[in-house]
């Protein structure tokens, strides 16, 4: 995979110093440039965005320190290795002290040259790195795909196709599905997986900060640039950018996405400069994209530039008993995370469980394990300790059945509210009328109850 080449800054006002350093350093393939003095060298800063600076600390006009002082104002991230012919300790102590990554003195030596940029921009990268990190640490999540069901054995293998390869992606699904975690599934086993994955929420960014947010800025681009600042792209450098939500990214910035996923290159915002990048984009969404082009709202030639290897990402509904594999998991992480006592579910729980629809997927999931969790750990829990939406799936009397649905044929729906009355109201009366008591047995909220007695016209005492 190709690396990108470093670019180096040379401020010096003796010229065969230049000479000399810009010598040592082409010949490690890096990429030069220089400046005479401390003025020029600031706007090649501005101009040109180097990743690392070699500065003279004596120079005419504005001297070393100064210089190192109003780079710091504008990028504190950038590292600036300080030469001098006069070095002593307390200059390298003060040069330290105000930003600098190192000190060297002259006349300089081929291998503390080599050494001293080398180490610097490593240290960079690894900066970098733990700024994309800390970007994603908040959402980071298991990236295998838990279950055995045929949809998604199905998806597991398509992982494993596109994952090697360099291809984009175009992940879809309804929400709370495991979109971005199939996305870091890919990453994780492709041939760019020890290089950072970075995750953009496209929906997340105010639409007057996504360009900065995704291409970064110069100080002063806008009214609150105070300083630099790397964008998600450069972030992803010879790795993955992932694009959430690329459904609700507006048509300008789609247009802007576009030409620079074409060309891999594209400048900060308020910079003139080029950055070249070489990144692998995993896109998701859980809308129809198709239905968004007819309607106006997405580009069709992003979408097509996008879906290179299309994949879908099943709703929990469709996968079975998977549900009980998701819950185990989710029970012993989250024992592990917060002490929790363990908790089990009777044969009724569980088909209630298995009939659920979960609109929300593996996400509702999750948040219902840690609510059972919370309410029930270290019982086995019933079917009527299940919340109100689960009522509709409880086990029901077979008599009681059989007597309502006598005289004619009837809808589910029909027999489901002719069961609900008859139960609640039969239960009512076992309470002696008891609002409170009822709830408490049967497992619903107050408020729910008082509801759905109204709704069947059922009278308490």
């Amino acid at each position: 995979m190709p690396q990108s080449k470093a670019r180096i800054l040379i401020i010096d006002d003796e010229e065969g110093i230049r000479f000399s350093l810009r010598g040592i350093l082409e010949d490690e393939n890096y990429t030069v440039d220089e400046a005479a003095s401390g003025e020029l060298g600031l706007e090649a800063i501005k101009n040109e965005s180097p990743d690392l600076v070699f500065l003279d600390i004596w120079l005419p006009g504005m001297d070393g320190m100064e210089v190192l002082t109003s780079i710091k104002q504008h990028d504190k991230s950038l590292p600036v290795i300080m030469i001098s012919g006069h070095g002593n300790i307390e200059t390298a102590v003060n040069a330290i002290k105000y930003g600098a990554h190192d000190f060297i003195e002259k006349p300089l030596s081929l291998e503390k040259v080599v050494i001293a940029a080398d180490k610097a921009l490593e240290f960079q990268n690894l900066r970098k790195e733990n700024l994309a990190l800390k970007s994603r640490i908040r959402t980071e999540q298991n990236v295998e795909i838990t279950g055995d069901s045929p949809p998604v054995i199905e998806l597991r293998e398509q992982i494993e196709r596109v994952a090697p390869t360099d291809a984009w992606v175009l992940i879809t699904g309804e929400n709370g599905t495991g979109k971005e975690i199939a996305a870091r599934s890919i990453h994780a086993h492709s041939r760019r997986a020890d290089n950072p994955l970075v995750a953009v929420n496209c929906a997340a960014i105010p639409e007057e900060l996504i360009e900065s947010e995704l291409f970064g800025h110069e100080r002063g681009a806008f009214t609150g640039a105070d300083q630099s600042k790397t964008g998600k792209f450069e972030m992803a450098n010879n790795g993955t950018l992932f694009l959430d939500e690329i459904g609700d990214m507006s048509m300008k910035t789609q247009a802007k996405i576009l030409r620079i996923l074409q060309e891999q290159s594209f400048e900060r915002v308020g910079g003139n400069k080029t950055i070249k990048v070489n990144v692998r984009v995993i896109a998701a969404t859980n809308k129809k994209l198709e239905d968004e082009i007819r309607e106006g709202n997405f580009r069709e030639d992003l979408y097509y530039r996008l879906r290179v290897f299309p994949i879908y990402v099943p709703p929990l509904r469709v996968r079975g008993t998977d549900i009980i594999t998701l819950i185990e998991r989710f029970i012993t992480t989250l024992v592990a995370k917060h002490g929790f006592k363990p908790l089990t579910f009777d044969d009724d729980a569980t088909n209630a469980l298995l009939q659920y629809g979960w609109p929300g997927n593996v996400r509702e999931l999750k948040n219902f394990t840690e609510r059972m969790l919370i309410m029930y750990g270290g019982k086995n829990v019933t079917a009527k300790m299940l919340p109100p939406e689960f009522l509709q799936f409880m086990p029901q009397p077979s008599t009681d059945c059989d007597q309502l649905i006598t005289g004619g044929s009837v809808d589910f729906k029909e027999a489901r509210n002719r069961f609900e009355a008859a139960f609640l109201e039969s239960k009512l009366k076992e309470y002696d009328g008891n609002i409170t008591r009822l709830a408490e047995a049967i497992g619903l909220e107050r408020s729910y109850l008082y509801r759905k007695l109204r709704s069947y016209s059922i009278q308490s005492d």
